[in-house]
């Protein structure tokens, strides 16, 4: 249908309404469209997902959650005790490993960083068939002892839902993104029955911005997949668990301790992850669908010492919360998961790695409650306390993501007497971490290692082999500190910079001042002089490189900034935007 009007050339057609397609792509209200859809198949994905793990997990096992099982032998198998553990891991390998070296070997391992390149490098697109042989994979990971999560498949498989959605709309990259963040916030949601941690998840970690249009949408998803979880598994706190409440001020100061005990713990998961990873790497020399099953016999090894390393693991870890262990069992639980999750993904098993920071955390944590409670009992809360502030703490300190870590363990528990205490372990926690580890997470360090650097963008990565020198200009002539604000003002209106770098009368460098602070004085009618409102930029030394001085480019107001020697801080020469982007873009070096 068309609608015909009168034109200079004479009768046009204009088409009456937008093909469903264009609306989709385009408009506001088609993303919101996209965004219930992919929630809706997020949180039934989520639903069959816990299905084939609770399925597997009888197969193997015979019991519903083997960890809580203590040990005991297969009911179908009774004369095997439980040798049986040998087996299953093997058994599985034979099926998951051949499944995901011939259709998705993205599959393997924890699938968050997977996702975090598809959008940082591909603009979004993951294959379809990622979310049944993902799906399959950790299923029988998990059903079969291997000791790693299901938050990093389930993010996987909604990701992958989410993106190819998007590619059968053919929407642009830029939205193609935030439904592949939908995707993901909806498979969180729905898991775990947390729909305000979802969508913090998916900004933080998958899209690493909190754009208004992009959080709507992401929002949408999430609620919408909690709806459907809701409604298969109801609406209780995923970890059922006795009320804990604070007895003592002074146990903030013990928080900061704990943050920086369970922050380090961590760190230490994440180094050992990868030294475990690089350890399976160099040992195997066979096939890699063959892998999982050979390293099966290892794990199996593991799981017939320790039976609470068997799959995820929440039954131990509400046990060690609600105080069910004692001290240096709680240290062996810990140093066990550490150990099991590492060897699991090293020899090429599929799950997540969230669920295992949890319970490092909790062990952790709980430990850490039961020595301060036997040092100072009337003054501080039961160790359970200390354990579920450990788990947000330690999942802070692997992923470096603080806010996720507040609210999912606030919805995972429903503890709001803990929120203070958990806030405060939490940023300690992640500072800790960053002095540890520097720049990389649990999720990042991945990437890097493949040589993929997602917080930088792929042209400013040329940036980063540069230093400051190649392109230094000649510096401006700085400003006395005692010049006052009127020969000030003609002198930066002069530079063309908006900025001027000001010295004592010793000649040392003192900091900036801008035409702004100038102008705004002599608004005002101050009798100042330009030392006054000299300020300190961001640092930009001889050895920086052009990323960081991009950076501090960018927060300066000015176009340029002066470079310091790093050794005697005197003035060297001067660094601007345009020298910058002439080392992006030569073309415009002659301009």
């Amino acid at each position: 249908m068309s609608l015909r009007i009168r034109g200079e050339q004479g009768p046009v057609s204009v088409p009456a309404r937008q093909p469903v397609g264009v609306w989709l792509r385009e408009s506001s209200t088609g993303l919101a469209v996209l965004a219930v859809a992919i929630g809706a198949g997020a949180g039934l994905g989520a639903v069959v997902f816990r299905w084939l793990i609770t399925t597997f997990t009888h197969l193997f096992s015979g019991h519903a959650d083997y960890s809580a099982a203590g040990g005991d032998p297969h009911p179908w198998f009774p004369s095997l005790g439980p040798w049986f553990l040998l087996i299953v891991p093997v058994l599985a390998g034979l099926i998951y490993g051949p499944l995901v070296h011939k259709f998705a070997p993205e599959a393997r391992g924890h699938g968050v960083p997977e996702v975090m390149y598809a959008v940082a490098e591909r603009g979004g697109r993951i294959p379809a068939q990622v979310t049944v042989v993902k799906a399959l994979a950790s299923a029988l990971t998990i059903g079969a002892g291997g000791s790693v999560g299901r938050e990093g498949p389930i993010v996987q498989i909604g990701s992958a839902l989410g993106s190819t959605f998007g590619r059968w709309f053919r929407l642009p990259e830029g939205r193609l993104r935030v439904l592949v963040a939908c995707g993901a916030a909806g498979g969180i949601a729905a898991t775990f029955n947390a729909p305000m941690a979802g969508p913090f998840f998916a900004m933080e970690l998958i899209l690493r911005n909190f754009a208004v249009e992009s959080f709507g949408a992401v929002v949408l998803s999430s609620v919408t997949a909690s709806v459907v979880g809701r409604a298969v598994f109801g609406d209780v706190a995923f970890l059922t668990l006795p009320p804990f409440t604070l007895r003592n001020p002074i146990e903030y100061l013990l928080f900061v301790v704990l943050g920086v005990v369970v922050g380090a713990c961590g760190v230490l998961f994440t180094k050992v992850l990868y030294w475990i990873e690089d350890a399976c790497d160099w040992l195997w020399r066979g096939p890699e669908w063959l892998r999982p099953a050979v390293g099966g016999i290892v794990l199996g090894g593991l799981l017939l010492l320790l039976p609470e390393m068997y799959g995820v693991g929440y039954p131990v870890l509400q046990n060690a919360v609600e105080g069910k262990y004692v001290f240096g069992f709680l240290l062996l639980l810990l140093v066990g998961k550490i150990v099991a999750t590492s060897l699991t993904i090293g020899i090429g098993g599929s799950g997540g790695v969230f669920a295992p920071s949890l319970f490092v955390g909790a062990m952790g944590g709980t430990a850490f409650g039961i020595a301060v409670h036997a040092w100072l009992p009337s003054m501080t809360a039961s160790p359970g306390v200390y354990g579920l502030i450990g788990m947000g703490a330690a999942f802070a300190g692997a992923a470096r993501a603080p806010i996720t870590a507040v609210i999912i363990l606030f919805e995972l528990t429903g503890q709001y007497t803990i929120i203070l205490p958990l806030m405060t372990a939490i940023v300690v926690a992640t500072l800790t971490s960053k002095a540890l580890l520097g720049e990389d997470t649990i999720y990042t360090l991945k990437l890097r290692r493949r040589g993929v650097t997602i917080d930088k963008k792929p042209e400013t990565r040329r940036l980063a082999g540069t230093t400051v020198t190649e392109v230094l200009e000649p510096l401006p002539q700085p400003l006395s500190a005692d010049t006052e604000l009127r020969p000030a003002a003609r002198a930066l209106a002069l530079s063309g910079h908006g900025i001027l770098p000001v010295v004592g009368k010793d000649g040392q460098y003192c900091g900036c001042v801008t035409a702004r602070a100038v102008a705004e004085s002599l608004t005002d009618e101050r009798d100042e002089t330009v030392g006054s409102l000299a300020e300190l930029p961001p640092l930009v030394t001889e050895e920086s490189n052009l990323t960081d001085a991009l950076d501090a480019l960018t927060q300066a107001s000015g176009t340029g900034l002066p470079v310091l020697d790093k050794e005697t801080g005197n003035l060297t020469g001067w660094i601007t935007h345009q020298a910058i982007l002439a080392t992006l873009h030569p073309a415009m070096a002659a301009r």
